[in-house]
């Protein structure tokens, strides 16, 4: 069997470095390591109309900043296809389809879905393409017969939700559709990178993100400005480095190679982390470090962006391309469900 990628981000901003830890990152890596038969890569703007639908210009606006978040972090159309969810009809009609496969009740339950009701005070009006992403999604996986699904922690109920659809599918009509499996970051503090103010989740409506495109002094202000330990109120008071923002980052993004360059009285994060928790290090300190991190790891990503974005015409030509190919992909996956469901009424006069 062919093994196939099926990611994609919402295009409701630009995204941010949790956005680059979480999936950007590893689908680099994944894109580049030639195991992978086809990565399909999309720009879920119908998912994000599902809470922004009045406001579609800011959805339109937002496909072009996803697509060149994309191409600075390393994505190659050349290995991977980029494509426009809403350019592909028939992952609508596959979406009904699969409506039938799921109760009210269970999609209620998703816990990614109950967690984002909540925050986005859906409660008393909850839009029912909102309610209904999970299946959404899944036609998305299933449209490009997507066995490997890189996502975030907090997605892990989305997925699991597909796999029931897909046994349901493939119980009722025969083994039609492939069951996806997820692939999370290798790195335990990539699955969910917190927020500069110390808050669980970096979030753009929060307005606590340091996203890829900031500028240099855009993110030293970030990162000085960061919330850590509430209880280390001088240098000399033992520090927490696990629940500690300015320390998270740090085991997401340094290297020992950093400390050589920036702080070479440790040999590593362990020995930084180990002075900080007895006592003797600041705060300051800490972030100083981070800032230059943060800025050697981000300075490439900004500068191709700079200069992939001379050329917008060129960067929506290349979506037109990846949503064509998406597009017959689609209608061949379609085709196979409408005959496995014996409602391809036609299907010998095409």
């Amino acid at each position: 069997m062919a093994k196939v990628i099926l990611t994609g981000d919402r295009p409701t901003g630009k995204l941010h470095i949790g956005h680059y830890v979480g999936s950007l990152r590893r689908r680099v890596e994944m894109q580049n390591s030639g195991e992978f038969d086809k990565i399909w890569i999309m720009i879920a703007d119908a998912q994000a109309l599902t809470d922004n639908f009045d406001n579609p210009d800011k959805v339109r606006a937002n496909i072009t900043e996803v697509a060149l978040d994309y191409l600075s972090v390393g994505l190659d159309p050349k290995k991977s296809t980029i494509f426009v969810q809403s350019h592909i009809a028939e992952l609508t009609e596959l979406t009904f389809y699969y409506m039938n496969l799921v109760t009210l009740a269970r999609l209620q339950r998703n816990p990614t879905v109950k967690a984002e009701i909540k925050q986005k005070n859906f409660e008393m009006s909850l839009p029912m393409g909102f309610l209904t992403y999970p299946v959404s999604q899944t036609a998305d996986i299933t449209a490009f017969m997507a066995d490997t699904v890189p996502v975030g922690e907090d997605q892990l109920p989305m997925l699991e939700q597909a796999r029931e659809i897909v046994r349901s599918f493939n119980g009722l009509y025969g083994e039609t559709l492939v069951e996806p499996k997820a692939v999370l970051p290798s790195n335990k503090s990539c699955l969910r990178l917190p927020g500069t103010d110390g808050m669980a989740k970096m979030s753009k409506s929060l307005g606590n993100c340091i996203y890829l495109s900031d500028s240099a002094d855009e993110i030293k202000r970030k990162v000085m400005g960061m919330f850590t330990d509430p209880n280390h109120l001088r240098v000399s008071d033992p520090g927490d480095t696990k629940n500690n923002p300015t320390f998270i980052y740090l085991d997401a993004f340094a290297k020992d190679e950093h400390f050589a360059a920036y702080a070479p009285e440790y040999a590593n994060l362990e020995e930084m982390k180990a002075h900080y928790e007895r006592g003797g290090l600041g705060d300051m300190k800490v972030k100083k470090l981070l800032n230059a991190v943060m800025q050697e790891t981000l300075e490439p990503i900004r500068t191709r962006r700079e200069e992939i974005a001379k050329d917008i015409p060129a960067v929506w030509d290349m979506l037109y391309e990846g949503s064509e190919e998406a597009k017959a992909r689609a209608a061949a996956t379609l085709d196979a469900v409408k005959k496995a469901m014996r409602i391809d009424y036609f299907a010998d006069r095409k």
